[in-house]
């Protein structure tokens, strides 16, 4: 059961889907998952492949779009920043707490690839979150920064192209994703570029360069040394850079488990049937065993 649903987030307007069991009976109150996707996603994407898997297992799922990006225009479009996307988490947070079919006590957080340390952070500020699950987590500090996009010389280059985007007064907005255009942002990468997978006509396919500064500034890492909140991470060796997970889930100590699959790439997390069914089998069961489910579910 999808219904088209919408809350405000800085006084605008975000377009989103809620997933219920296809056996929900009015008037029951039903533990509650927020779902957010990688980065420049909509939420026809991951987020709805995740959301539709979790509304099988017996929750409410709640996907948007982001202010800028699918359904939710802004001002300002394709913008990813870390700072305004946590903020548009919270405010689904809040929005999925009011409605009737909620149990309010029993909210939990699932963020994929890019959005697992946006939907971290949310997880530290807004009490309704419960408990947390990050699915191919990419959780980035300025050494795996490095790492990734050139050295210190390159993330300088990106930052000052960014800084430049900014002060333009025309949005320089370059394509997310292309097979033949090298200047993408992600040249020939697999599942982007795939109608039958994530190149889907919802996908905006853009990116703004004044998002360089702000992601990559970002250190998603550091919230792991106050969250106190139970979490799941599930990734594997052959995905996005996984030693942001293992440092992630070494700070957090106690309140973090993880699940590491062999083999699977960080764009096979995104829609493939078998992996999603053995994420999501253990997302559930995290949940039953931190948002009091026995019984109850």
């Amino acid at each position: 059961m999808k219904t088209d649903v919408s809350f405000t987030s800085a006084h605008q307007t975000l377009a989103a889907h809620l997933y219920l069991p296809d056996s929900y009976q009015e008037g029951i109150q039903l533990p509650a998952v927020v779902v957010t996707g990688a980065w420049t996603t909509v939420k026809e994407q991951m987020p709805s492949t995740y959301a539709e898997a979790l509304a099988d297992r017996g929750y409410a799922a709640l996907v948007f779009d982001f202010r800028g990006w699918g359904q939710s225009p802004d001002a300002i479009s394709f913008l990813e920043d870390p700072t305004r996307k946590t903020e548009d988490i919270n405010a689904a947070v809040n929005y999925l707490a009011s409605l009737p079919q909620i149990d309010p006590a029993r909210i939990a957080g699932l963020g994929v690839c890019a959005s697992a340390g946006y939907m971290s952070d949310t997880a530290l500020q807004n009490p309704h979150i419960k408990s947390l699950a990050l699915v191919a987590p990419w959780l980035h500090d300025r050494g795996i920064v490095n790492t990734v996009y050139g050295g210190e010389e390159g993330v300088a280059q990106l930052i000052e192209l960014s800084r430049q985007a900014q002060l333009s007064t025309t949005p320089m907005v370059i394509e997310a994703a292309s097979l033949s255009n090298e200047q993408a942002l992600m040249y020939q990468a697999p599942y982007y570029t795939e109608p039958e997978r994530g190149l889907i006509p919802e996908y905006d396919n853009q990116f703004n360069v004044a998002s360089w500064e702000a992601w990559l500034s970002y250190d998603a890492l550091t919230t792991a040394d106050q969250l106190k909140k139970p979490t799941l991470l599930v990734h594997s060796e052959s995905a996005a850079i996984p030693q942001g997970a293992k440092e992630y889930a070494h700070r957090m100590g106690e309140n973090a488990k993880t699940l590491w699959l062999d083999n699977v790439t960080q764009f096979d997390f995104y829609d493939q049937p078998d992996i999603v069914d053995t994420a999501v089998d253990a997302v559930n069961q995290h949940f039953v065993e931190t948002l009091n489910l026995n019984g109850k579910h």
